[in-house]
């Protein structure tokens, strides 16, 4: 089975223009570009001090322009780093970065109601895309959970006031709650399935499906806080 696009904990999504804008943001003393490229393909920690170095948030938030020089990736690793209080463990660097790698997914329509990226059909109800679970084989099964998961995930923490209030007035028959309960169930169920072992997703489905309303909140304070 091919990798989803979504299968990513690591900070390898992270292209060379991100690189240098670490680079030239972090108040660190170099004789060239190429020497501290180098230093951090060595040295792993020295790129995680820059996702949270004081300088590089203030670049991201304060000066607009430069958001774009960067992607979706860096924004959101360096958005949730400032929002989640534990991020210093391995674990938990990792589903800061599977979140970051989802949320730039999902900034883009076309991916956000697609169960894999090379589906050609969109499902824009929940409950369509349970059924897609019912007698499929494993790795199928494994993406449809994965997604029901995401997506709750998503649309709580992205737009959770929106979709409360279209309940609270009537015009959506379920809330956040729903939602909720039904994404951190799906990331259980998905990470029971053997791709979740391959794709090393397992204890990241695990502890999102344990704290899911801590991720949850998380994205809402992002939402409300640097993006709306």
């Amino acid at each position: 089975m091919r990798r989803p696009d979504f299968a990513r904990t690591e900070l390898m999504p992270l292209v060379d223009g991100d690189l240098r804008f670490l680079i030239e943001s972090f108040p660190q003393p170099a004789t060239s570009y190429e020497e501290i490229a180098g230093i951090l393909d060595a040295l792993p920690n020295t790129l995680e001090s820059m996702l949270t170095s004081d300088t590089v948030v203030q670049q991201i938030i304060f000066d607009r322009a430069r958001l774009l020089r960067i992607s979706p990736f860096l924004l959101f690793n360096v958005l949730l780093r400032q929002v989640l209080a534990d991020h210093r463990r391995p674990e938990e660097r990792r589903v800061v970065n599977y979140l970051a790698n989802l949320m730039a997914l999902f900034v883009t329509q076309h991916r956000l109601y697609r169960i894999d990226s090379t589906d050609a059909e969109a499902y824009g109800y929940l409950v369509d895309l349970i059924e897609q679970a019912v007698g499929a084989d494993p790795d199928r099964r494994f993406l449809v959970h994965a997604h029901v998961a995401n997506f709750s995930l998503f649309m709580t923490g992205m737009f959770g006031t929106y979709l409360e209030e279209r309940f609270r007035h009537g015009r959506r028959t379920v809330g956040t709650s729903y939602y909720a309960d039904l994404g951190s169930s799906s990331y259980s169920q998905a990470s029971a399935l053997p791709p979740a072992q391959a794709y090393r997703l397992t204890e990241v489905f695990v502890r999102l499906a344990l704290t899911f309303d801590s991720y949850r909140r998380a994205l809402g304070t992002i939402a409300d806080s640097y993006l709306h």
